[in-house]
């Protein structure tokens, strides 16, 4: 006797095919006179366990779902109360048997029912249009099955004309997190079920425009666009600025103003057929390879970019227009002039804005595989034919949908999915359908598929090789530009060696710049932890904190990365000379004349005087000595520093910024200041466990400083050298093999033990002799502080002498010491606003600063090292002030390093009824080794014999 169990079919789950039943795709635009209707809004929705646990039955009409729960839609179930996020950055979080899945594959079923609205016109057809839905949807109208697609990040549409009635529509939607497709998109991202972006119904008139093909390009040498405009329905096209009215399929030049990212100049248009008239914005734009260089309308161009994840803390990628306006005005905010749209098309409304506010788009195709390279690419479906109508399908969807966009200088294959036969059926495809741009695909390092010779983490000098054409490679290789497809992983506290990289970019012809890995932390907002990462969730497989790697925050702050990569990618660049500044247009295309120029002369960081600096309006590349004014007649107490601030603001309101927005600065000193002395010496008074010294009481037995004046100390001021680790600390270069993090903690630098030799009372001195050193370690640091006064001030001068084999450089080198915890308000001369370190300081503007003690830290996702100002030469905290000779860099916090070491998020770190100071003659640098290069040698700490000097007083 025998019996089988019959379920729902759900065998197109793991098809390798991309569906049945979707349109061909089109091009998208945002409007027209034909009516549309949103289905965005609150659905029914039911969370079912496996893809075959109920049969269809909901998606007839009738069906009672009053029992359901509802989501929002556009949305992801798991963020809105139904299961839970899982991030991984390379492993599949499923066995890795393509195309099958877990019969354990959360499927959530949607309903929506809808009416039409009383105006909504007869005749013609109507689509019902996905957006994008993750990963694999099954779709009905009124009971009747439309058919099923994968392509997460793809637009899909469906002919429902004749299945709609006036009221009480059904739409039916079975979304199953895990299909065949999601083995290809391994995108290093949350994994996020769920109809995530717009669905809408579009009527279509009778001889309304189904696909049109916008080509506009410029002559540069003629200064004449050639527009033509082909359209399935044939039509007419008129732009009325250009006094243009033509056929569809044909061709025009007329003399126009051309797009680039830097002047984005659209022309608007309205495609009109019998049926519909659809709005364009037209931008004239050449793109070629010529001569080896990456050229826009003849010119070679320098990409200063970001990859950009679609993100929000709340939503997911559900992402609203308001939010994706944000991204780009902050992106122009901060001089970034192009984007990587990794690793997937974007929400075609992005793109929109990339063409109205300037940016160079590569739009990258819903594609990556890289959990195969954990099994050495065995399987890939990238080199298996099977895949390929998938592969091909989805490099369609992203060309017909995104091909009418001036903003996009590249189609992108797709990143991290290895090579393979379908690779190549893909770029053969996108460069037989659209010559008007360049293909890219960094998995291919021979370069036979693209037009670009493309990696992600080159190192500096690995770049440099390239710079020079000595990356050996294919013959048709070093002939082609080079750009870094990610580079400077901005996780955490960094990246560094930006400007290191910006040097190196604009030196090179043949580099053409790169894209910071990434936009945005991915962190989601959660109750217990603030922002949650990769494990929060309970994942039995995750990557942590991995997902948090970009330059805002989660909320859309700006990190001090971000400020750091504004400065090294600004506009204009000035450097200072004897009375002059020489200026530099830093710009491919657009001349000096949207900026306004102003100098402020400072005295010991304070603005002094200022006025308008006459810059002339330099062409793009120019450069011009520029003659300062004469040294104002402003007081300048004796000893003082001064110097000159120059800046570059918009010189009136743009679509991006308001008149008065700073886009660039640069500073020349004038006159250094005079190193803090100490008067006419005193000798220090013992009095039984006491030492008296000047304002300073000290320990007698331990010459632990106590207090300086009335403010008390405590934690016995004494030489540190360990930082809490940050996410750069922690990854491994893969080159070496270094991980720094692995390395400190192996000799004991975060355990450090103080030995006191000796507490010496002599003459006008004291001098307490001590050694530093971790438990089972013979390496050790030799640490003399010698204390002298003048009767008001404190000078304590430090000498470290390494002792012992040292094969670690040290985190930092320096003095810490607590006050009290009502410590709060915070002055300071030096750089500033924000943190900076050996390898991030370009941003740090010397000049006067305030701020508070909470102000001072940065709120990193995962809590580490940051906060530290660089090249402060006075510093004020409640009422003591610190003077450095030399400079040095100043942290203060609520809590301990250790304390802040030990935090794994933001909630963990409480303050204490101490603030901590930390006063460091030096600190090892950042570098971007999450995934790059540690830092460069010129940043690194070695320990090494030191000498430096602070001087303690009263603050006034």
């Amino acid at each position: 006797m025998s019996f089988r169990t019959t379920s729902t079919d759900v065998d197109y789950v793991e098809d390798v095919a991309p569906g049945r039943g979707a349109l061909p795709p089109r091009a998208w635009y945002a409007s027209s006179d034909a009516a549309t209707l949103s289905l965005n809004g609150p659905w029914r929705f039911r969370l079912l366990a496996t893809a075959g646990a109920e049969d269809d039955a909901f998606a007839a009409p009738g069906y009672d779902a009053g029992g359901w729960a509802e989501v929002s839609v556009p949305g992801h179930w798991v963020l809105q109360g139904h299961g839970a996020p899982i991030y991984t950055n390379v492993l599949y979080p499923f066995p890795v048997d393509p195309p099958h899945v877990p019969t354990e594959n959360p499927t959530g079923d949607h309903l929506r029912v809808f009416d039409l609205p009383a105006d909504w016109p007869a005749g013609g057809d109507v689509r019902l249009r996905f957006d994008g839905v993750e990963s694999c949807a099954r779709v009905w109208l009124n009971g009747t099955e439309l058919g099923e697609f994968k392509g997460s990040r793809l637009a899909h549409e469906f002919s429902v004309g004749g299945l709609l009635r006036p009221e009480g529509n059904v739409v039916a939607v079975r979304v199953h997190q895990w299909s065949a497709g999601s083995y290809l998109e391994d995108q290093d991202q949350w994994w996020l079920p769920g109809i995530f972006r717009d669905v809408t119904l579009l009527h279509r008139p009778e001889g309304a425009v189904q696909d049109f093909s916008v080509t506009a390009s410029y002559d540069h040498t003629a200064g004449t666009g050639t527009l033509r405009v082909d359209s399935d329905v044939p039509g007419r096209v008129t732009v009325p600025e250009l006094d243009l009215d033509i056929e569809t399929g044909a061709s025009v030049s007329v003399a126009v103003a051309p797009w680039t990212a830097e002047t984005p100049r659209l022309y608007d248009a309205v495609l009109a057929t019998a049926g519909e008239r659809v709005p364009l914005r037209i931008g004239f734009r050449t793109v070629a390879l010529d001569d080896g260089l990456i050229k826009v309308n003849g010119t070679p161009i320098l990409f200063k970019g970001v990859n950009r994840h679609e993100w929000h803390p709340e939503r997911g990628r559900a992402l609203d227009l308001a939010t994706m306006r944000e991204d780009v005005l902050l992106m122009k905010r901060h001089n970034i002039n192009a984007v990587r749209t990794s690793h997937y098309p974007p929400h075609p409304a992005f793109l929109d804005l990339c063409d109205e506010y300037g940016l160079w788009v590569i739009d990258e195709c819903d594609l990556e595989t890289h959990g195969f390279v954990e099994q050495k690419w065995r399987d890939n479906p990238v080199d298996d034919d099977r895949w390929t109508p998938a592969l091909l399908d989805r490099a369609e969807r992203m060309v017909e949908r995104d091909k009418n966009h001036p903003s996009i200088v590249f189609w992108s294959l797709g990143n991290e999915a290895g090579t393979g036969r379908g690779l190549t059926a893909m770029a053969e495809w996108i460069h037989g359908r659209d010559s008007s741009r360049l293909v890219h695909y960094e998995g291919d390092w021979s370069s036979r598929d693209t037009d670009v010779y493309s990696r992600m983490y080159a190192f500096h000098d690995e770049t440099e090789e390239i710079g020079k054409h000595l990356d050996g490679g294919t013959g048709k290789r070093r002939e082609l530009p080079f750009i870094q497809c990610e580079y400077a992983h901005a996780m955490g506290n960094g990246p560094g060696g930006l400007v290191d990289y910006q040097r190196l970019f604009e030196k090179y012809d043949r580099l053409q710049g790169g894209f910071i890995w990434e936009w945005i932390d991915h962190g989601i907002v959660h109750e217990e932890f603030g922002y949650a990462y990769g494990g929060d969730f309970g994942e039995e497989l995750h990557d942590g904190n991995f997902v948090c790697d970009g330059l805002i925050f989660p909320d859309r702050t700006p990190s001090p990365g971000l400020l750091e990569f504004k400065k090294v990618i600004e506009p204009v660049s000035f450097v200072g000379g004897a009375g002059t500044v020489t200026v530099t247009n830093k710009q491919d295309f657009a001349d000096l004349s949207a900026f306004a120029f102003s100098w402020a002369f400072q005295v010991d960081g304070e603005e002094a005087a200022s006025g308008p600096l006459e810059v002339p309006a330099l062409a793009a590349g120019a450069s011009a000595d520029v003659k300062l004014p004469p040294v104002p007649s402003v007081d300048v107490p004796e000893g003082a520093e001064t110097g000159w601030t120059v800046r570059a603001v918009l010189a009136a309101d743009t679509l991006w910024g308001a008149r008065g927005h700073e886009v660039a600065w640069g500073q020349v000193p004038v006159a250094e200041r005079v190193l803090p002395s100490l008067g006419a010496a005193v000798s220090p008074v013992v009095d039984g466990a006491r030492i008296t010294f000047g304002p300073g009481v000290f320990d007698a037995r331990t010459g632990a400083l106590l207090s300086i004046g009335a403010v008390p100390v405590t934690g016995g001021l004494r030489l540190d050298v360990w930082r809490a680790t940050t996410d750069n600390d922690n990854g491994t270069e893969w080159h070496s093999g270094i991980n720094y993090s692995e390395l400190w903690r192996k000799l004991g630098l975060h355990r450090m033990r103080h030995r006191i030799d000796a507490v010496e009372v002599e003459g006008d001195a004291l001098t307490v002799r001590t050694r530093v050193a971790p438990a089972a370690a013979e390496a050790g640091l030799a640490t003399v502080y010698r204390w002298t006064s003048d009767g008001e001030r404190l000078r304590l001068a430090v000498s470290v002498t390494p002792e012992g084999r040292w094969t670690v450089p040290l985190p930092r080198l320096g003095v810490r010491f607590g006050l009290p915890g009502t410590t709060d308000a915070v002055r300071w001369f030096g750089g500033g606003p924000l943190e900076a370190y050996p390898d991030t300081r370009e941003a740090s503007r010397i000049g006067a600063w305030e701020s508070t003690v909470d102000a001072l830290q940065t709120p990193y996702v995962y809590p580490q090292e940051n906060g530290s100002r660089a090249d402060v030469r006075r510093a004020t905290l409640g009422g003591l002030q610190v003077e450095g000779d030399p400079e040095f860099w100043f942290t203060a916090r609520r809590w301990t390093t250790e304390e802040l070491d030990a935090a794994r998020h933001r909630t963990d770190l409480v303050p204490g009824e101490t603030v901590w100071v930390h006063l460091d003659h030096a600190a090892h640098g950042v570098g971007t080794q999450a995934c790059g290069p540690r830092p460069l040698p010129q940043y690194v700490l070695e320990a090494a014999p030191a000498e430096f000097s602070f001087v303690f007083s009263e603050a006034g």
